[in-house]
Parts: C-alpha cells; structure tokens; sequence
C-alpha cells in the first residue's frame, strides 16, 4: 500500500486508455535513466495506458520533428516522436533538445493536450516543456510528474571548465527551484536521500511534492545463473580476481579515483584483471578515460570491452568477482543494483545513490569518497577471503529481489491516476459554481463592449506579455548554454592538442 491506500500490487484500471505524454531526455538502451524510462513505458503500455514518448534524437536534423523518427499506433497517436537537437560534446549519444512549442508537441502526439505529462530527468527538453505550462491558465494546465534522476547540477560543475561550472550549476539549480515549485507539478520522484536533500535544501521544492521512487531490476535477466565460464577463462587465464565495472566512458563517472584503485592494486601484488564495460560516441575522450589505465592495459591486467547490452551484458555481470563503483554523482546507479541482482557484491563510494542501495557490510561495502586507501583494502578484503565474498553475493541477490519493477511501475501510475482525477475534480467544481455574471454594455465608439469581452482582451494581453518574458527567459538560458557549450569545445580541442603534443614529445 502507498501513503493513499493504494494496493501497489494491482494496476489502476482507470488509467487505461489515458493520454499520457512522457518527456525524456534521452530514451534507449543509453544508459540507466533511459533504461528505467523505457521500463516504466513498457508497464503502463502493457497495461493499457496510452503513452506517447518524445524525446531528443542523437543527431540533428534540419527540422525540429523528424517524420522518419515518428512511430504511428493503431489507436490513432503518435508512439514516439524524436525532436532535433545538438550533441552533447563529451557525450554525442545525448543531446541537447532545440526550442520547441508545446502546442505543436502537442499536436503530434495526440493531436490535442493529453490528460497528464510525465517528465523523465528533466533537462533541455523538459525544462521547456514546464516553462510554456506556466504562461497558460490554471484551467489550460495539465498536470505534472517529474522523475528526478540526474544531478544536472554537479554534473555541470565537473564537465564545464571555470568558472563556466559554478555558472552552470548555478543556472540549472535556480530553473529547477523555480520549475519544480510551480503549481502544475504534482508529484517529483526522487531515487534516494542525496537527491532529496537536494530537492529540499538546495532546489526548495516543496517537501509535499517528494514522493520515494526507488528502481527495478529485471532478476530473470540479472541472474547469477548468466555467469559464463568462457568469458571468465578469457578474462582469468591463471585465474585471476576479476574485477567488473559498468558506465558511459566519461570523466564524471569516477574513471580518475578507478584508475589510483588499480594502480594501487597492483602495488599489492594482488593477481586481478579488471574489466571495463561502456563507450563513449566522442572518441577523444573514450581515448582520455583509457589512457589513465594505459600501462595496465598494456599487461592485460585492465580489459576495455566496449558497449555491451542484452544477454551479453547480463552474462558479463554475472561473471565477474566484485564490483567496484567510483562514481559519486549518481542519484540512484542503476548498474549497483544490476551487479547485485548478479549476485555480485559491490564496493562503492559513500556519495550518492548507491549510500541508499548497499547495506554496508552485508551486501557490500561503502568507502569514504576520497578514502583510496580504504577503497583499496575493501577490494583486498573480499578479493581474498572467497567466503565472505560468496555469502555478500547471496544477500546482494536477495536484497535485489525484492526490487521489482512491477511494483515501482504501479506506484508510478496510481500518482498519475491522482493527478488525472484530481484535475477533473477540480474542473468539475469550477463548472458547478461559476455562475454567469451579468452583462454590462459599456458604450464606445464602434459599437457596445461588454464587461467580459473587456476582460477577455485584457486576459489575453496579459498572457501574451508572459509568453513574450518566457521566451526572453528561454532565449537568455540558451545563449548562455551555448556559451558553455563554446568553451567545452575549446577546452577539450585544447585538452587533445596538449595531450598529443605530450605523446609525440
């Protein structure tokens, strides 16, 4: 049961058939945001619900919709509609959504304003989706979920160059308050208490508003029973401690803080091969990240394997000793989760979601962020006493199994059932008690004006003034976002310029 009295086990039936438009910032297999987008898309669709994905593609095109990208159902709506944007620099698989109306969002999708938005991480796309909502009348408004997943905030501090970070983090923390606090938003889920102290004491959004929305892990496909005998002679010939981690190849995922790990292992004389999965569509920096392990991967001791997904994926968890989780910037981190439902035990960094997610000393064990030596001796820890590891495991799998995504998807829709209902509720009221005032003529030259025509017209200026200062607001942030932009590409043509001539020096 949730705070209402819903039975979390069972689908609410009147959901189905609903228009529900879902805003994401990326939607794939790109990483774990998206993924626990598509999963929560899959349920409600499974269920009945009528669910219309837009979202940005990963290369830009010339008109802000892309008819090639627009996936028509049979109920008469648009699936999944892609709208054009610029890559992001460090990462192309991403990008950052163009201006776009909602009106014509709208339109594509369903043809007409839906019953309820959903906001998956907002950023670009999301961001503008909510400030064209808050120049329309309360009456026009739809009502708003946000899943807050991504630290938009300090990821910006870490990938811009000074002081275009503090700008940044600054910038994307006072959109989000004033975003967040508007009365359209009902409900904003957030995957742990580092993202709700977030929400609370930097964003302010209201405490009201924060619903706990953990993630699923599908444990069929996460299983220990993947474990592949061929990848483990591969990776361990002489049997070696096969160390696993799993991320985009990017610099704000902890890759400095696992390169020391593993220098310093192999210092110990520990005999280990660690194994890398993830890329990165920005070759230069996919080529920076493995420079930093570049005399252990040279001796095979650190194995780079590239963008794994599916049953390949899955059977490279499941095969692997321990995990290790370096990065300090995830609201929840998804890939703990997926290495517990392996049955692997993690070692991670005390920052972030996976605080929430491991029990310290049971299912693994948390570290100081910028305590490498006691990173370091946790990993020798469990790397040589093969029971404890064994019995982390065990715990690790029980504790994912209770994770479900059946569970998590119908919580999401009792909220939007909530929000649907609260809204009709309240249409149907101002229907019951607004009477019609009485109709005054006021004479003026070209003809008598009544009191509400005069109304009208001085509502529709008013309205047309606040869209006019949106798109002023919208305007600002992206010349500024651009700037950013400009100096990310400058630095990093910088960065490689430097390295290269080190190289060749």
């Amino acid at each position: 049961m949730d705070s209402r009295g819903h039975d979390l086990a069972t689908f609410p039936t009147l959901l189905r058939n609903r228009r529900v438009l879902l805003c994401s910032e990326s939607f794939g297999p790109v990483n774990g945001v998206s993924r626990t987008t598509l999963m929560i898309v899959n349920h409600l669709r499974s269920h009945g619900a009528l669910v219309a994905v837009v979202a940005p593609q990963d290369n830009t095109k010339m008109n802000i919709f892309s008819p090639d990208d627009a996936v028509e159902d049979r109920n008469g709506y648009c699936r999944e509609v892609r709208v054009t944007g610029s890559p992001v620099p460090f990462s192309p698989e991403l990008s950052v959504a163009y201006p776009v109306r909602l009106a014509e969002i709208y339109r594509r999708t369903f043809g007409g304003p839906p019953d309820l938005i959903y906001l998956a991480s907002p950023a670009s796309l999301g961001f503008q989706v909510m400030l064209q909502l808050r120049q329309q009348s309360a009456e026009a408004q739809v009502p708003v979920l946000c899943n807050y997943q991504t630290d938009l905030a300090s990821y910006s501090e870490i990938l811009f160059p000074m002081p275009f970070g503090c700008i940044a983090r600054y910038i994307f923390t006072s959109i989000e308050g004033c975003l967040f606090r508007h009365r359209s938003v009902k409900t904003i889920f957030y995957p742990s208490l580092f993202a709700r102290r977030y929400l609370e004491d930097v964003a302010r959004a209201q405490s009201s508003k924060l619903e706990v929305l953990r993630r699923g892990v599908d444990t069929e496909g996460f299983n220990p029973n993947k474990r592949s005998l061929e990848l483990r002679k591969m990776w361990s010939p002489n049997g070696e401690l096969i160390l696993f981690t799993c991320s985009r190849l990017a610099g704000e995922k902890g890759y400095a803080f696992l390169a020391q790990v593993a220098a310093e292992l192999a210092k110990t004389g520990l005999s280990f091969t660690l194994v890398i999965v993830g890329s990165n569509q920005n070759s230069m920096v996919e080529q920076q990240i493995k420079g930093m392990f570049e005399p252990l991967a040279r001796r095979g001791t650190v194995i780079f394997t590239g963008l794994k997904v599916g049953e390949d994926l899955m059977a490279h968890y499941a095969s692997a000793d321990l995990f290790l989780h370096c990065s300090i910037t995830e609201t929840f981190g998804l890939v703990v989760l997926e290495a517990m439902a392996s049955g692997v035990p993690v070692i991670a960094r005390d920052e972030g979601g996976p605080s929430d997610t491991i029990d310290h000393g049971r299912t693994g064990y948390l570290v100081p962020p910028n305590d490498l030596d006691g990173f370091v001796q946790r990993v020798l820890e469990l790397g040589r006493d093969t029971e404890l590891a064994r019995q982390y495991g065990e715990a690790s799998r029980a504790q994912a199994l209770l994770a479900t995504w059946e569970t998590i998807g119908n919580r999401v829709a009792w909220k939007m059932m909530d929000a649907i209902e609260e809204r009709e509720r309240t249409i149907e009221r101002r229907e019951h008690t607004i009477s019609p005032a009485p109709r005054r003529s006021i004479c003026v030259v070209g003809g008598p004006l009544t009191s509400s025509t005069i109304r009208e017209i001085i509502v529709s200026r008013v309205v047309d003034v606040q869209i006019f200062l949106s798109l002023m607001v919208i305007v600002g942030c992206w010349g500024v976002i651009g700037l950013c932009l400009a100096a990310i590409h400058v630095t990093h043509w910088a960065k490689t310029r430097t390295g290269r001539a080190a190289y060749v020096g």
